[in-house]
């Protein structure tokens, strides 16, 4: 099976990266979201980055208008009736996904493969329901998609070697390293990464240290680039805390219970770099 046309759904952060990548790589790209303008927000984003591509000698005028006519706009979901993959970037609640993947299945043609972007949640739970759960699989990006170069690629209970085989291969078309991981909560990445910021917010609500000195000693102590405080800033606390919430819920382990700081900071709007306040300010 061979991909050529993608549907990427969600035109935030993560969706518009991954559209980019996938239009740099030769893929005609589909790029939807619910209205128009969340389309045309996330396609600026694309238009600056492409931009800082060309000012940096990464790319000519030329390629990066050869790039910017790969990508279309679309607000509704019938579009991916003409597609070979769809990747669902959506926001991270399996309500609103399993939703979107039942549509889809109605919609898509019968060879589209089904791909969730999720951090955190079960690929094998999103694949009951669709029809067609051999067809459906976890492509989990990194932020931000087009300098990260992992990609986990994640098998549901019922994914096929060969759907499993094809999104491997079209990985690599990206530039990026396909990583296959078996379908547990929060994956690799996120089972290894979250605790460690909840740690660390742990750390300060106790009084051990203040924030920017628990960022400061994993910087300089394990090499880290940032410290888990700004990163959770980064990533955005409500993301942070839904995904400890789906370790808890789905590994029933305490060692997994969000610390109440970081629910006193999500309840209080404080939800990082995006609000202009989570454990640092922003202007």
């Amino acid at each position: 099976m061979k991909v050529s046309k993608v549907m990427v759904i969600g035109a935030g952060q993560m969706g518009s990266g991954i559209a980019q990548v996938c239009a740099q790589a030769g893929y005609q790209v589909l790029l939807n979201d619910l209205k128009q303008e969340f389309v045309e927000r996330g396609l600026g984003i694309i238009n600056k980055n492409l931009s800082r591509n060309v000012d940096k000698g990464r790319m000519t005028g030329e390629q990066k208008q050869e790039v910017s006519a790969r990508l279309t706009a679309s607000t509704d979901l019938n579009d991916a009736a003409q597609v070979d993959l769809v990747i669902e970037a959506a926001v991270e609640n399996m309500e609103i996904k399993t939703k979107i993947f039942a549509q889809l299945d109605e919609i898509a043609p019968a060879h589209a493969i089904l791909a969730s972007n999720t951090s955190s949640l079960p690929i094998t739970e999103i694949a009951a329901a669709t029809k067609r759960p051999e067809k459906v699989i976890g492509m989990h990006f990194m932020n931000p998609v087009p300098v990260m170069k992992l990609v986990e690629i994640i098998r549901g209970l019922a994914t096929a070697d060969e759907v499993y085989q094809v999104i491997e291969d079209m990985t690599k078309t990206l530039s990026k390293v396909p990583v296959e991981v078996n379908d547990f909560p929060g994956f690799v990445s996120n089972r290894v990464l979250m605790p460690m910021i909840n740690e660390a917010v742990f750390t300060l609500y106790e009084g051990v240290a203040t924030k920017e000195a628990i960022d400061e000693v994993m910087k300089l102590g394990m090499n880290h680039p940032m410290g888990p405080l700004t990163l959770a800033d980064f990533i955005g606390l409500d993301t942070c805390l839904y995904i400890m919430e789906t370790l808890h819920e789905g590994f029933g382990d305490d060692k997994y219970r969000p610390c109440p700081l970081l629910r006193k900071y999500v309840k209080a709007g404080w939800l990082g770099k995006k609000t202009g306040r989570g454990f640092y300010t922003y202007e």
